[in-house]
């Protein structure tokens, strides 16, 4: 995780702002992994204070148990009026620390109307020394007055093969190749994936499906997983499946049964089959047709 926001232009930009100590009174950094959020922003607040993970500051930072940091929302809990009249009361206190006081606050778009309000005085005019670090993985919730309040900072999505390294160095699996190309960018996406028994399940069911390439092959398919619990989960699967087939004649090294055309089809096939399944078709019968297709393809 360090890797990848340590990479981007934002933290560049944040970490240009404090070697040079012209950082804005606030920031809203904008990514949209729920999962690593609140992980990210400490990280900014590391390059905040000028501390690493391995000092003793550094680690109380990624504790959230350093004095001049204060890290909302608290655990189970929400954005509500009273947290905003907490955080500016607070706000009014000197540093115990250092000469500046930090607020993270995480899943701001998750505030309500009313706890946005009750912070535009502050973030415009926070007291001396006061700076504020907003964290939100969508930005439509976000009230206009607060995003012209904020410096914003924006962490795009990754690519499959940043996500695939983030991956193997926090732990090797078989699958984080798939996770990786399977999750749109967003490294939490992929490790909720490879968390869970049902990737695994969707992965596998995936591979046996797509190989099939006769009418016998196709119609045991289709019983076999007539009754599969993620449904669409595995239609996507298979898209990425039989794309990466199409990748493999490309490439010059594939070794399945299926034509080249057949394999273009069925990446287009799919977007019919979710389609058919939003319109509750049986979805062993959707299997089944859907295999027929590309099986007379060749």
């Amino acid at each position: 995780m360090k890797e990848l926001i340590c990479g981007t232009a934002a933290y560049k930009i944040f970490s240009g702002d404090a070697a040079k100590n012209r950082l804005s009174h606030a920031y809203m950094l904008y990514f949209a992994d729920e999962r690593n959020l609140r992980e990210a922003l400490k990280l900014f607040a590391l390059e905040f204070f000028g501390e690493s993970q391995s000092t003793r500051s550094g680690r109380l930072i990624m504790s959230e148990g350093l004095s001049d940091l204060k890290v909302y929302p608290a655990t189970d809990k929400k954005l509500t009026a009273d947290v905003a009249a907490a955080i500016v009361e607070d706000a009014a206190l000197r540093p115990l620390e250092y000469d500046k006081k930090l607020y993270i606050i995480s899943g701001f778009n998750d505030a309500s109307p009313i706890f946005q309000n009750k912070l535009l005085k502050i973030l415009e005019e926070p007291p001396v020394g006061v700076h504020f670090l907003l964290g939100a993985t969508t930005l439509s919730p976000v009230l206009d007055t607060v995003k012209s309040r904020v410096k914003m900072l924006e962490v795009p999505l990754f690519t499959p093969a940043q996500i695939y390294a983030a991956l193997e160095r926090s732990g090797d699996s078989k699958l984080n190749r798939e996770a990786s190309e399977a999750c749109g960018g967003v490294l939490g996406i992929a490790q909720n994936m490879l968390g869970g028994d049902w990737y695994a399940e969707t992965v596998t069911a995936a591979r046996e499906i797509c190989a099939a390439s006769s009418v016998g092959e196709a119609a045991d398919a289709a019983v076999k997983y007539g009754d599969f619990k993620y449904k669409r989960e595995l239609l996507a699967e298979m898209q990425r499946t039989y794309f990466s087939e199409v990748k493999k004649y490309a490439c010059g090294n594939y070794s399945g049964k299926l034509s080249e055309g057949a394999c273009l089809f069925a990446v287009e096939g799919v977007n019919g089959a979710f389609a058919d399944l939003k319109f509750n078709a049986n979805f062993s019968s959707l299997l089944y047709d859907f295999l027929l297709r590309i099986v007379a393809k060749g």
